[in-house]
């Protein structure tokens, strides 16, 4: 069997967040192909990504796609002396989850049977509220509890109003092509003020996370870091400060009671061995479609075990990084919960073959070969986005 083509599906979509998705299918001589994602959230990062998966598909096009490990390490070092993180990973991200795909449809067993075997039944999942509904302390009531309700033992939001948005769009934090890192006090107040309601009616057996997006510096995240703690018993505060600076997240961490949660901006094994080594985090993070797919997440998950870290894996996006992520947990004793954008994701059924069963708030995987979903080819061909 050889590798006959690398095709990327940037797809207009009400479902995503940013407005669309961006997929990978990678086909074969033999008529089997294998989904991957990719989906980042940037209009210009999509385009990017599809530019750069037409130049590796050529790349790896006739080789075996039953060569995982070896096909991930040509595409990664192809790009060590231009930068080895970011686009180059996310790449190697996509075909590494449909190589898995295709090979768990060649031996007709799930991805999850091919990584050792299943340690558990289902996957765990924590949710978000949609926060666009939050035009009220009523609203909010009813939001939170619909989730309980639906058997969600944890949810994740962000407390912290952006600050309006500049005409190209962008938060205020950015403007001017910087992050500013800084919060209002009014604004800090009525985020302590929504995190005690959102506490208050979830009540005490529900984990609170909160997700400050990775925007603050140093002084600000430790000072909302504390005033969340007092007003809602919070479980875990997630990337107080940009990703670039470990030194940063050090500080924070080392003046903050709540647990510390990083990783969805990590790329590959190597980004997580100064933070396990340093002891910056409690809870590890990888996206499973942006840190170098099924085969690095098994892997940093592994490293995350010597350590006794539970792993959390991240989703911003379509069912195929949902999917591939509860793949890999069903394999890792040290997994803690998997992040879905919503308590219900029928907003995802037009996309795949078959439903997602996230009842009593667990993802049921079924026992269907490679990642066990299919995508609708003809929603994708009529969504397509062209490109120049």
């Amino acid at each position: 069997m050889k590798i006959t083509s690398v095709r990327p599906w940037l797809i207009r979509s009400d479902a995503s967040y940013w407005g669309e998705f961006l997929f990978v299918e990678v086909t074969t001589d033999e008529g089997v192909s294998g989904w991957g994602e990719i989906t980042t959230t940037t209009r210009l990062a999509n385009r990017a990504l599809c530019t750069i998966l037409r130049q590796i598909g050529a790349a790896v096009t006739g080789e075996d796609p039953a060569r995982i490990e070896y096909l991930w390490h040509k595409i990664f070092r192809s790009f060590t002396y231009m930068g080895s993180r970011g686009a180059a990973v996310e790449c190697v991200s996509a075909i590494d989850i449909a190589l898995w795909d295709i090979r768990g449809k060649v031996l007709g067993k799930p991805i999850y049977e091919l990584l050792g075997g299943p340690v558990r039944d289902e996957i765990t999942l924590y949710t978000h509220p949609n926060q666009a509904k939050f035009t009220s302390k009523e609203a909010v009531v009813r939001e939170i509890r619909d989730i309980v309700e639906s058997g969600h033992t944890a949810l994740k939001f962000d407390p912290f109003p952006y600050q309006g948005r500049t005409a190209d769009g962008q938060p205020r934090e950015q403007r001017d092509g910087y992050l500013d890192g800084s919060i209002t006090r009014k604004d800090e107040r009525e985020a302590a003020e929504l995190t005690a309601l959102i506490r208050e009616t979830a009540g005490p057996d529900v984990d609170i996370l909160i997700d400050a997006h990775g925007r603050f510096d140093v002084p600000t995240a430790i000072r909302l870091c504390r005033s969340l703690e007092e007003a809602g018993q919070i479980d875990w505060f997630e990337e107080p400060c940009p990703p670039e600076s470990l030194n940063a997240l050090k500080q924070v961490r080392e003046k903050v009671s709540a647990a510390i949660s990083w990783g969805e901006r990590g790329h590959t094994k190597w980004d997580f061995v100064p933070v396990l080594e340093n002891r910056l985090a409690d809870y590890i993070m990888p996206d499973v479609t942006w840190t170098g797919g099924i085969t690095e997440l098994k892997k940093i998950s592994a490293l995350c075990e010597a350590y006794y870290i539970p792993v959390s894996p991240h989703d911003a996006a379509g069912p195929i990084n949902v999917v591939a992520g509860a793949q890999v947990m069903m394999t890792v004793p040290n997994f803690y919960k998997l992040e879905t954008s919503e308590w219900n994701l029928g907003k995802y059924d037009h996309l795949i073959d078959k439903p997602l069963d996230v009842s009593n708030g667990s993802l049921k995987l079924t026992p269907k070969p490679g990642l066990g979903v299919e995508m609708n080819r003809d929603y994708l061909q009529n969504h397509e986005i062209e490109l120049d």
